[in-house]
């Protein structure tokens, strides 16, 4: 299973895997198509080629010629979005791009009809070496066919870059599918956190890289089946060290003989998968990640762009408004029979929320469109939960952010401002701990 993922992972983020695919189904179809003979009674006779074999040779090698120039102007353009994704926005969203479907299809269509074209030149007007005038007309009619709709997918192509580099679209699609992966996480995850005794011993990881996928239902039998714990150490994207602890074995007393961490080398690594970079697919402080960079980026001095700083914490809010209203913290998997049990580490809300206000509060202090951004952020927390830690959490932000501002807004009247939206978000803290004890 975990290989299955990693290779469908790493196809959709790969440039050349549906170009590749559509360069053999464009043999195979002209292969094909080269086959059928369209005779002067047939009734697609009228919509067949009608030149010569010089013709459709001449024809074939202008195609052959122009795509080749649109694809090379096509990667010119993709690279141009990719450089100006990482210098002005995060080097973190370059993967976005590559996992950008159309720009896939699109590149697909140009790869398709340059090896349908290229492909005929070996069989139109030749035949062992020698001219001849019969050729098939109908495959010569499917590489027109091929030019026109690279003609519109490269309309298609100049029209969808031009928004995609938008920074509106960027960060709404990590939102999305930020948001996505939250809704379809686990509902068993459990705030308060098993700690390792001291007699647990440890799995070391023979892999360094990112842990990017963890499927713990898979490690629960042999934990079950051993009576043990087992609990890994790095977080669902926290960097993994070869030699260093991955995960921590214990049975339930010391007196219990010690487990043989490789017993579960096998199960362990066979179920957590380690990569070179952080992926969206458990990861939520990924996500996070993503749009904190952008908020930060575009703070910095030399972009010094605070709406966009704006921007990225009004769809930070909808992801912790969701984060706000689900369990969160370590993901436990129990065996029915309390033998055993396999604990995956996750982030609680204090953490995440602490995470990302707190990065773009020390970088954006100065402006106060960035704070009152922030505290619209932890209102809107505030109105969807009445988990008393999560509102304590809420409140302390407010406070942070406030304080930071007096220290640091040189307008007194934009201070003021400040003053007042954290004011609303204490209020409301108040209102939503009031409804939760009533």
């Amino acid at each position: 299973m975990m290989d299955r993922e990693a290779l469908h992972e790493y196809a959709r983020g790969a440039l050349w895997v549906l170009p590749g695919l559509a360069g053999m189904t464009a043999l195979l179809a002209g292969s094909m198509l080269s086959q059928v003979d369209i005779g002067p009674d047939s009734p697609l006779a009228p919509f067949v080629f009608q030149g010569t074999a010089d013709d459709a040779r001449g024809l074939l090698i202008t195609i052959t010629g122009t795509v080749v120039t649109v694809i090379a102007l096509t990667l010119g353009l993709t690279v141009v979005a990719l450089q100006l994704s990482s210098t002005q926005f995060s080097p973190r969203l370059l993967r976005n791009f590559l996992r950008d479907r159309p720009n896939q299809v699109v590149l697909s269509v140009f790869v398709a009809t340059f090896t349908y074209s290229a492909a005929g030149l070996y069989t139109v007007g030749v035949s062992a070496g020698e001219r001849v005038e019969r050729y098939p007309r109908l495959a010569i009619t499917g590489a027109m066919v091929l030019l026109f709709v690279s003609l519109a997918a490269v309309v298609y192509f100049a029209d969808h870059l031009a928004h995609s580099i938008q920074i509106d679209a960027i960060i709404k699609r990590v939102e999305s599918e930020t948001v996505r992966m939250v809704r379809h996480g686990a509902d068993h995850a459990e705030e308060v956190r098993q700690r390792r005794p001291d007699w647990a011993v440890a799995l070391t990881s023979s892999r360094s890289g990112y842990m990017q996928r963890v499927h713990p239902e898979a490690i629960l039998p042999v934990a079950a089946r051993h009576g043990v714990t087992i609990r890994l150490r790095p977080h669902i994207g926290e960097h993994v060290v070869a030699g260093t602890a991955l995960a921590w074995i214990w049975r339930a007393s010391a007196d219990e003989p010690t487990p043989d961490p490789q017993t579960f080398r096998r199960a362990v690594e066979g179920a957590v998968r380690v990569g070179f970079e952080r992926t969206l697919e458990q990861d939520v402080g990924f996500g996070i990640r993503q749009l904190t960079d952008v908020a930060c980026k575009a703070l910095s001095p030399a972009i010094n762009d605070p709406y966009t700083a704006a921007q990225s914490i009004d769809h930070l809010s909808v992801i912790f408004a969701e984060l706000a209203q689900r369990p969160l913290g370590d993901l436990v998997e129990r065996d029915p029979t309390g033998r055993g049990a396999v604990v995956v580490p996750g982030r609680n809300f204090p953490e995440l929320l602490s995470f990302a206000c707190g990065m773009i509060r020390r970088y954006g202090a100065r402006e106060p469109t960035v704070l009152l951004a922030l505290l619209r952020l932890l209102g809107n927390c505030a109105e969807v939960t009445v988990d008393p830690e999560r509102l304590a959490v809420i409140d302390d932000e407010a406070s942070l952010i406030l304080t930071h501002g007096e220290a640091t807004i040189a307008q007194s009247a934009d201070v003021v401002q400040v003053r007042l939206a954290a004011e609303a978000v204490h209020n409301r803290v108040r209102v939503r701990q009031s409804a939760a004890a009533a």
